[in-house]
């Protein structure tokens, strides 16, 4: 079982880009902040989607906000695809049994992301409570950006 969560973008001018979004149909659905991490998470969804988006925080689109200046080239803007998936420990074994790097492994029975062919990154979350903690991805460093 594998479900679209939303896709993150990183933007410059959150309100610019909200009013933006409303102009082809998206409403924000919730919006977190974070002092310590120095950032804005704003989920916005379409209008056939709305109801859906606050009922399942899915389908989404996430802007994400840095509250201290960066310049966004070569795509760093786009940030990543996200999926929910049933067991996150089968799906990263899967992919790893095909040959593609674990760039996040699952160590906390929760998150895992990975690269696209195209280098586009992919996140995927565990359904409902995270995983017991189990090996090899416990110890499993990182690799790579993701």
């Amino acid at each position: 079982m594998t479900r679209f969560l939303h896709t993150m973008i990183r933007v410059s001018d959150p309100e610019a880009t909200i009013r933006f979004f409303e102009l082809i149909g998206l409403r924000e659905t919730r919006r977190m902040e974070s002092e310590k991490g120095r950032f804005t998470l704003i989920y916005l969804a379409a209008d056939e989607d709305f109801e859906a988006a606050l009922a399942h925080r899915a389908p989404e689109v996430e802007l994400t906000w840095n509250w201290d200046p960066e310049d966004y080239r070569g795509g760093r803007n786009f940030g990543h695809l996200a999926f929910q998936v049933a067991d996150i420990y089968a799906v990263c074994a899967r992919l790893m049994a095909a040959g593609v790097p674990i760039n996040r492994p699952p160590r906390d029975g929760h998150m895992a992301f990975v690269r696209t062919p195209d280098g586009i990154s992919v996140e995927f979350l565990q359904k409902g409570t995270p995983l017991a903690p189990a090996e090899p991805w416990a110890s499993m460093p990182n690799t790579g950006s993701w």
